[in-house]
């Protein structure tokens, strides 16, 4: 493994760690090297730490919820207290409260946004105000990953999961501003849009191998390759990005581009003139042709059926 690979010295903060994704993405910093503070709600972390120790590297086990704005504070001292440091930040934690818009709750609403999106700030919060002052201290930049989690279904709005949708929408926006307001600092903050077998998307994927019949095409372990990557010194180049991610690609995403511009004629639109320019345009418009990424789902080749993270 060449230097700029390495996560040897390195701390990393995963959140939601005890399965699925995120206990890979924990297992895959930790196989080159880093040390791990694994969070979850419950027994689990403490079975991903003792995983991690058996690799030959060092973890700790913090349980609570990241929808607690104090747990972001928490997480980043333990970092801090038990291995020195705190380098990498992998924000995965999130629940699944599906519904459609006109069966939805308020604590289904909520409880989504709080875990993904409140989540995913209050620890970012808590890592920016360490990475400050230790760049204050250090008198220049110092070393920061930030890996959020948001997912296709920001970009193709999920009928059936308008809250999960909005909460990850939230986090690509986050995300972007993570990107733009530490980089004087030296953190670089990127988001994933991943696609795995785990326990939460248990019902969504037929089994499949992949082309070699050796690792399974929806594998986690795929994306937690992906993520050692960005946190990696190797990843310095690459901030403020969106990925898709599973199977065997990884699919950088362009940012929102202008498809027309209506402009007044004198300056100043007339309900006439909005009615002359906007109503010829959309008429017999594809009802798919919307802001609605659904291009994405093209780039699905697994063979399996699409699930959003």
């Amino acid at each position: 493994m060449s230097a700029t690979q390495t996560l040897a010295g390195r701390t990393a903060v995963v959140t939601g760690a005890g399965a699925g994704l995120g206990r890979a993405e924990a297992l895959a910093l930790a196989a080159r090297g880093a040390k791990v503070v694994v969070n979850d709600i419950g027994q689990a972390a403490d079975d991903v730490v003792a995983e991690i120790r058996a690799l030959g590297s060092e973890a700790v086990a913090i349980t609570g919820d990241v929808g607690d704005w104090a747990m972001g504070e928490r997480l980043v001292q333990a970092a801090v207290d038990t291995f020195g440091t705190l380098d990498i930040l992998v924000n995965n934690a999130g629940v699944l409260r599906d519904r459609m818009l006109f069966n939805l709750s308020e604590s289904d609403w909520d409880d989504v946004i709080r875990i993904h999106l409140k989540g995913h700030a209050a620890v970012s919060r808590a890592a920016a105000m360490h990475w400050r002052a230790a760049s204050k201290a250090a008198g220049g930049p110092v070393f920061g990953r930030v890996v959020n989690t948001s997912s296709e279904a920001f970009l193709f709005g999920a009928p059936g999961q308008p809250n999960y949708s909005a909460a990850k929408a939230g986090i690509t926006a986050l995300t972007l501003a993570t990107a733009q307001g530490l980089a004087r600092y030296g953190v670089r903050a990127n988001a994933i849009c991943p696609r795995a077998r785990t326990e939460m998307t248990a019902d969504s994927f037929g089994t499949g191998n992949g082309p070699d019949g050796g690792l399974d095409i929806m594998a986690p372990e795929r994306v937690g390759t992906f993520v050692a990557h960005l946190a990696s010194p190797a990843a310095d180049g690459i901030n403020g990005q969106v990925f898709v991610v599973y199977g065997d690609m990884v699919a950088l995403m362009a940012p929102p581009t202008v498809e027309h511009k209506f402009t007044a004629a004198d300056g100043v639109f007339t309900a006439e003139e909005l009615d002359a320019q906007l109503t010829p345009y959309f008429e017999g418009r594809d009802p798919y042709r919307t802001y609605a990424a659904y291009s994405v789902a093209a780039l699905d080749t697994t063979g399996t059926q699409p699930a959003a993270h």
